[in-house]
């Protein structure tokens, strides 16, 4: 989800489109958050562990 928001974000500042700026921005937020919450040992969507 990273990525993915990163990819959105660079396409959207290079095209000049807000809504992939906007969108790719929040994926990135939600990524890191998911990141955040993972790394302190917190289950995330009910799963401590994703294989």
């Amino acid at each position: 989800m990273i990525i993915l928001g990163l990819i959105l974000l660079v396409v959207g500042f290079l095209t000049g489109l807000s809504l992939l700026y906007y969108i790719g921005g929040i994926l990135l937020v939600i990524g890191l958050v998911l990141l955040v919450l993972g790394r302190t040992g917190r289950p995330v969507g009910g799963r401590k562990v994703w294989f």
